[in-house]
């Protein structure tokens, strides 16, 4: 183990050459819902819009949509996507604000005047003849160009280049069966730019294969970046990383350089739950049971299965790589937040509600109605960080297209991860990590491949805690390969960690503790590092092997957002039925190593 002091200049993790170019850390959200989207209106948000999203965002006060109370995010962000649902965009929040166009329709009269009545239930309303001509008009061009023209001002507004980011984005809501196939997509487009295309749908197509298509024709037609982000791969019942295509048909080389040019990156966490592991998928992971959600999005319970995680399909591209020499699974990984208040909330002692119809403690610990996403069963998170060259559309786009992204659960913990063969254990603790981390490697997200003779990879690593949250409690590095007999493998290496404990004989790293007091609910900072640094060698490797390595960092137990909520209602912890504390954490994009092919 090599643990750094806290002698090390935070400073050295923030900046440093790569490429002749500096690299800073910016945070960010990239999936957000506001009053425009039908789901988030449906649920109580009436008012918070894509510009209140992007004023909180900033660090202004703003009044919260259902607790009308004003409310001020406590660190701001750097960067926001604005992802409404692209499927009847604006239908409720712009009738309730008398756009001419919708008003001038029989349904839309109907609809202002059902809103007047009870803005929740305004579409049940509707008569038949009604609803189907709605249906008609609001996916027709005409009404999608007058409600995207907004959705795009208002990003265009709030863009600050170089203090804060915003970007043209919004959410493909595709669930067949009710099986999860969402992705949120976004692009670096100017505004004049962005209006000149609509987002693509549920209603132009449900296959993945054809939004694909479709960013690849808006990409050249229009000389834009445009991304695809899927998320919630926990609620996809089988589908989202699976071993074929749309048509069933087994993998080609094509379909996958098509996903992953287009698909880069994934979402890892947020507020429907953890995509990362699935403990029954990897029962010798002791961390694996970590805001697990066990549901589909309408509820129905879902097994486990390998097309639903993240560490799964990593190890199924290196499958499907073995025989295509492509892998579609060379994602990135970033959490977001998936908040439907318009508001970007993701600590635990903080937590406004994935809905604004939970904000209220009494809501959460009662319903008034049955809901399908209890709001203690929903994780308080997460959030990306991106090692861009400036805080800039074009910079953080081109950092999301060469995975240099991290996920976190909240806390803005700091993570450099670098990957070479010349590292040494001093480097650990240089002045400068990522100036060396740049010169004797390549950062998170990247390739490496033909090892030199007698030489492991070796990975420069260094984590500094969220000051405004728990101390770390230990680095891991998670590494999976196709063995030699083409199946696939996984290890979890605890590589650093905090205090003097040391492994048992199984190797099994003992618990860091915990100072966390349930009655109040507190923590303490007494246990645990600041930071964490290390050189790490893979003790196993195999030249001829592929393989993948991404670093996991945990913090010290905290309290959960359902403690503060028991606390604050006097009542005891275990009517949340969630547990009392949680243990934050961040997970990098990986590093893969590739065997130099045989001549």
């Amino acid at each position: 183990m090599k643990l750094a002091t806290c002698g090390l200049i935070l400073g050295m993790l923030f900046a440093s050459s790569a490429n002749a170019q500096e690299t800073r850390l910016y945070w960010g959200d990239t999936h957000l819902h506001t009053s425009n989207s039908t789901d988030a209106y449906s649920t109580g948000n009436f008012v918070a819009d894509p510009d209140t999203a992007f004023r909180f965002a900033k660090g202004q006060p703003v009044i919260h949509p259902s607790l009308k109370t004003r409310v001020r995010i406590v660190r701001p962000l750097d960067f926001l996507v604005v992802s409404d649902h692209a499927e009847q965009l604006g239908l409720q929040s712009e009738t309730m604000k008398g756009n001419p166009l919708l008003l001038g329709t029989s349904w839309g009269k109907a609809m202002k005047a059902a809103i007047d009545q009870n803005p929740a239930t305004a579409q049940r309303g509707l008569s038949p003849a009604d609803r189907q001509q709605m249906t008609q008009d609001m996916a027709s061009p005409a009404f999608r160009e007058n409600i995207w023209a907004k959705q795009v001002d208002a990003a265009q507004r709030h863009n600050e280049p170089g203090k804060f980011t915003t970007f043209v984005g919004w959410e493909w809501t595709v669930h067949p069966g009710g099986k999860n196939l969402h992705r949120v997509v976004f692009t670096s487009a100017d505004g004049a730019t962005a209006k000149k295309f609509l987002p693509f749908n549920a209603n132009d197509s449900q296959r993945p294969e054809d939004l694909w298509q479709w960013l690849q024709k808006t990409s050249q037609q229009f000389n834009i970046d445009l991304l695809a982000i899927p998320h919630n791969a926990n609620l996809s019942g089988g589908l989202m990383f699976d071993m074929v295509d749309s048509d069933g048909r087994p993998m080609t080389a094509e379909y996958a350089r098509t996903r992953i040019r287009w698909e880069p990156v994934i979402e890892v966490t947020q507020v429907k739950g953890t995509s990362e592991v699935h403990p029954e998928l990897s029962p010798n992971d002791e961390f694996a049971e970590f805001e697990i959600r066990r549901k589909l999005l309408a509820g129905a319970a879902t097994p486990s299965n390998k097309s639903d995680y993240a560490r799964s399909a990593l190890l199924r591209g290196l499958e499907i790589e073995e025989k295509t020499s492509v892998n579609p699974y060379k994602f990135g990984m970033i959490g977001a937040s998936d908040s439907h208040t318009g508001l970007s909330s993701v600590e635990e002692n903080d937590f406004l509600g994935k809905l604004a119809s939970d904000s209220l403690p009494q809501n959460r610990y009662r319903p008034p109605t049955p809901v399908i996403f209890p709001a203690w069963e929903m994780s308080a998170g997460g959030i990306a960080g991106v090692w861009a060259t400036a805080n800039t559309r074009e910079a953080i786009m081109a950092a999301f297209k060469r995975k240099e992204v991290y996920a976190t659960t909240g806390p803005r913990i700091a993570l450099r991860v670098f990957g070479g063969f010349s590292f040494t254990a001093a480097d650990a603790t240089a002045r400068d990590i990522a100036a060396v981390g740049y010169r004797k490697g390549i950062s998170m997200g990247g390739d490496l491949s033909n090892a030199p003779r007698g030489k492991a990879p070796s990975f420069l690593i260094h984590a500094v805690k969220d000051p405004l949250s728990g101390n770390l409690d230990r680095v891991q590095v998670v590494k999976g390969w196709l063995d030699n007999a083409g199946k696939t493998q996984e290890r979890i290496y605890d590589v650093v960690w905090s205090g003097n404990r040391k492994p048992d004989g199984k190797g099994k790293l003992p618990a860091v503790g915990s100072t966390v007091d349930i009655k109040t609910p507190t923590y303490t900072n007494t246990i645990g590092s600041t930071q964490l640094a290390t050189v790490w060698t893979d003790p196993d490797f195999n030249p001829t092997q592929r393989a993948f390595y991404y670093v996991r960092v945990l913090e010290i137990p905290t309290p959960r957002h359902s403690a503060y909520d028991a606390v604050a209602l006097g009542i005891d912890v275990s009517e949340t039925r969630q547990p009392a504390t949680i243990q934050e954490r961040v997970y990098s994009s990986p590093i893969w190593y590739t065997p130099t092919p045989v001549r």
